[in-house]
């Protein structure tokens, strides 16, 4: 059986891990260990966990458990003392009060919801994520660079970790083991940058016999990629993970609907350009979106195309 291991985190992995499960393949998700927002960062505050939000989101999407257990997992309150929090966030939390133990708290989630694949946290350290924009000013915290408040055109020059951080062993293996290394989709900076900042991860993809794809986001995002064209994600990509170590080069092609389009411009977003000047992976050009009432990746197309690469 094939294997797939996914990079990010957030909604970017929930969206390519809930298209791969209904595939056969052996799939891990290593997952960004940076989140410090909304209820799980008080819950990191509060238990000193590593933080649940991004693993729940990964559990969920690979979980083949019934869709009322799934429903449960990811259930928000809305008022009282717990206004804010996921049961999921909670009994990750609530597990590791248990075992002791955040990872083993992550796997007996993953064996309760009946996860596809194994759902791995990039580190076992507990990390910062800060970012030093264009002008010299730093930005301390990941939910400070994901909501700015700051001028959010100002570039981001780089990113980097209040410490080092050694990577998973389990993330490494999964790595070496791969046929095929994917990237994205998810936030360039908050997912998928943060895991290329942890010691022995980029040299472990580059190292993989697994060839190498990055799925470039479909619209630009204030405060991380304002302004970028294609050629900027993968220039970036490349600035922190090394020269050709990106085979596949995905880049969704349709055009975006005009209503919702007006919608992302209110928020100073807006459709990132195709620019191919300088990208030296091979370029692949697919309709990937979905455009409900958000612009995102389509699960199911954006799965088909992964696992043809691995004919």
């Amino acid at each position: 059986m094939k294997s797939v291991c996914v990079i990010g985190g957030g909604t970017g992995s929930y969206t390519i891990l809930t298209g791969l499960k209904k595939h056969n393949i052996a799939i891990s998700a290593i997952v960004t260990m940076s989140d410090d927002g909304g209820s799980t960062g008080i819950l990191r505050d509060e238990f000193g966990v590593l933080p649940p939000g991004d693993i729940r989101q990964c559990i969920t999407a690979l979980s083949e458990s019934p869709e009322i257990m799934r429903d449960i997992f990811k259930y928000r309150f809305e008022k009282g003392s717990i206004k804010g929090h996921t049961i999921g966030n909670l009994l990750i939390t609530g597990l590791r009060e248990i075992m002791k133990s955040d990872y083993e708290a992550i796997k007996a989630a993953c064996k309760i919801f009946s996860v596809k694949g194994n759902v791995i946290p990039v580190t076992l350290e507990n990390i910062r994520l800060n970012a030093e924009l264009e002008n010299g000013s730093i930005i301390h915290g990941e939910s400070n660079i994901d909501v700015p408040e700051h001028d959010g055109r100002l570039k981001i020059r780089r990113l980097f970790m209040d410490k080092i951080a050694k990577a998973n062993q389990d993330a490494i293996i999964a790595l070496k083991n791969a046929d095929l290394v994917v990237m994205g989709p998810g936030d360039l900076y908050g997912s998928i940058i943060s895991n290329l900042l942890v010691e022995g991860i980029p040299e472990a993809i580059a190292n993989s016999r697994a060839k190498k794809v990055y799925v470039c986001n479909i619209m630009t995002k204030y405060g991380e990629t304002h302004g970028f064209d294609t050629s900027d994600f993968y220039n970036t990509i490349v600035s922190y993970l090394g020269n050709d170590c990106i085979d596949y080069f995905l880049i969704n092609k349709s055009r975006i609907d005009e209503t919702l389009l007006s919608k992302y411009l209110t928020e100073n977003a807006g459709p990132v350009k195709i620019n191919l000047g300088g990208i030296k992976a091979k370029i692949i050009l697919e309709d990937v979106s979905s455009q409900i009432s958000m612009v995102r990746h389509d699960p199911d197309k954006l799965a088909s195309v992964i696992v043809s690469l691995l004919k």
